[in-house]
């Protein structure tokens, strides 16, 4: 994996799966720095918003001391889901770069694609950034549980 961000998001990932959580993690970056990592949390916080995207997006916000992340990018480790792609749109992240796509969920293309519709922001979407990594991550944990 060459990607430092994508490398970091797959840490929080890991972190999540050690907890029992799915394991997907995000982090936000701006001006080639992270500025807030998240990830999943549902299981232990009773809650399903506790996605990755929702907790990186709350700390971002609190670090840049406002609800617009216009110069902001996420990467994270899955296509974010509908609420996920909803909430990125509205804090205005400039761009998405996920790992692997979810066919099931995935609102950044695969079941829709909410950088296409006719929403007021758009996001540049890049899919597919460590896949093979991302999507193993999700098959050893889901693997393990059946």
């Amino acid at each position: 994996m060459k990607n430092k961000f994508m490398e970091a998001a797959v840490a929080e990932a890991k972190r999540a799966a050690a907890e029992g959580e799915v394991p997907v993690g995000a982090v936000i970056v701006r001006g080639g720095e992270i500025i807030a990592a998240g990830r999943n949390a549902c299981e232990a916080g009773g809650d399903p918003r506790l996605h990755a995207e929702m907790l990186a997006i709350e700390r971002a916000c609190e670090a840049v001391g406002g609800w617009r992340l216009s110069d902001c990018d996420i990467y994270v480790t899955l296509e974010p889901c509908l609420m996920c792609a909803g909430a990125l749109l509205n804090a205005r992240i400039r761009r998405v770069y996920f790992g692997a796509y979810d066919a099931k969920n995935g609102a950044c293309g695969s079941v829709c694609d909410v950088g296409v519709m006719g929403f007021t922001h758009k996001p540049e979407i890049y899919g597919g950034i460590c896949a093979d990594e991302c999507a193993a991550l999700l098959a050893d944990f889901f693997g393990g549980r059946r």
